[in-house]
């Protein structure tokens, strides 16, 4: 009988990296442009949603035209870019990728933020030790996580998918999950709220120890 090695998939913003106060904030920056009024994290969790522009509609009352996206999406990296520098790991994360290594597993990171921001991020806050492949968005900002998780996996020769847990703060990240056939646990310190998690079908928790729990159960009961 082979053994699988469990894998886990881990979401960056608002999972590991706990900015989602920045990303609130480069938001409302975004809608000021346009005379949206700004959004507190309780409305950003119930109305977020992917592709971003979709969310953008929400809160406009009509869609974007193009360079209206571009002004948004440059305003919000902007921000971003200038209040992320003082987030940081969310609590706990470091042991936890520490002790799922020492036991043996084997983890890497899937994100929408741009690739060429985050490697040297995950590089520079020490952890990318920890990873067998860290990926960032490549392309055009905006749209879902599912098709890179595709190419994401197809990348990672010694993973399988029915032996990986995807572990994220959105919706989004169990559709990608979904797309592979790979289980997701959802996260309640991010980006949605748990009402929203919870409508996935996915396993939500409120901690990532939890996630990492539910992780290790889920491939000890096969």
């Amino acid at each position: 009988m082979s053994t699988i090695t469990p894998h886990i998939v881990w979401d960056w913003n608002g999972t590991l990296f706990h900015d989602t106060e920045a990303v609130v904030g480069a938001t409302n920056a975004a809608f000021a442009e346009f005379g949206v009024a700004p959004i507190t994290l309780e409305q950003y969790r119930e109305l977020y949603c992917v592709p971003i522009p979709r969310f953008y509609e929400r809160m406009m009352g009509r869609a974007p035209t193009g360079a209206e996206w571009e002004v948004m999406d440059g305003v919000f990296h902007r921000y971003y870019g200038e209040h992320s520098t003082r987030c940081g790991l969310a609590e706990g994360a470091e042991t936890l990728l520490t002790g799922w290594q020492q036991a043996g597993h084997s983890q890497s990171i899937l994100s929408m933020y741009g690739h060429e921001e985050l490697v040297p991020l995950v590089r520079g806050l020490g952890i990318d030790r920890h990873f067998l492949r860290v990926e960032g968005r490549t392309g055009t900002a905006g749209g879902s996580k599912a098709e890179h998780m595709v190419r994401h996996l197809g990348a990672l020769d010694a993973v399988r998918a029915e032996s990986t847990v995807v572990i994220g703060d959105a919706a989004d990240d169990a559709v990608a999950a979904h797309a592979v056939g790979a289980r997701a646990v959802l996260y309640t310190g991010g980006t949605h709220s748990r009402g929203r998690l919870e409508a996935t079908g996915a396993v939500v928790v409120d901690t990532l120890a939890e996630a990492v729990e539910v992780a290790h159960g889920a491939f000890e009961q096969g």
